[in-house]
């Protein structure tokens, strides 16, 4: 595993011990993030899940300022600081060991909004309509920010969800499955597409 793309490009990075994390594959992030970025010019992250912290730190290695990192895994925890460490991205992140239902209604305590959210839970553990509509209604993603969801290819999610529109849906290998959403800007009182 390692960074794909921008400042790092090319580091390695330690994944989690075991197997109740599933990382990302370098195609995969590679393919993701050139219809995202595929370079961004500042802004936050959340990465939810995070496993490793692979997607967050892709994100900081090609333009993100900050990134939060959550996981309720201590190992993915100890993973993840290691990783920060190694890169030095210390300065520019927050890690968070907590359920990702109580890391986002603490970010909204804080007013938080966030360019990009990643979401990357174990497959078939989450309800990514109701999570995404309250990730909405918390107003946690900017105007033109993008939400991406990792889930089993077998599992197809909507292709709106409440002003959010699918950019792109990807199918890899017959077991990874990618939805990327955009948060869609309001004219005129209806949401443009």
């Amino acid at each position: 595993m390692r960074v794909v793309a921008g400042v790092h490009k090319g580091r390695q990075l330690k994944a989690v011990p075991g197997k109740a994390t599933r990382p990302t594959t370098d195609k995969v992030k590679e393919a993701v993030f050139q219809i995202m970025g595929p370079f961004f010019t500042g802004g936050s992250c959340l990465d939810l899940f995070a496993g490793s912290g692979s997607l967050g730190i892709e994100a900081l290695s090609r333009g993100m300022e900050t990134a939060i990192f959550v996981d309720k895994q201590s190992k993915a925890i100890q993973t993840i600081k290691e990783n920060v460490r190694t890169l030095g991205l210390r300065d520019y992140v927050e890690i968070y060991r907590t359920d990702a239902y109580r890391a986002i209604y603490a970010a909204a305590k804080r007013n938080l909004q966030f360019s990009l959210i990643l979401l990357d839970p174990p497959y078939g553990k989450l309800n990514y309509k109701e999570f995404i509509e309250k990730i909405l209604e918390l107003e946690l993603l900017k105007e033109d920010g993008y939400i991406y969801c990792e889930h089993d290819a077998s599992e197809r999610l909507p292709h709106t969800i409440a002003g959010l529109v699918c950019m792109k849906e990807y199918d890899y290998g017959g077991t990874i499955g990618v939805t990327i959403y955009k948060k869609t800007t309001i004219v005129g009182g209806s949401y443009n597409e």
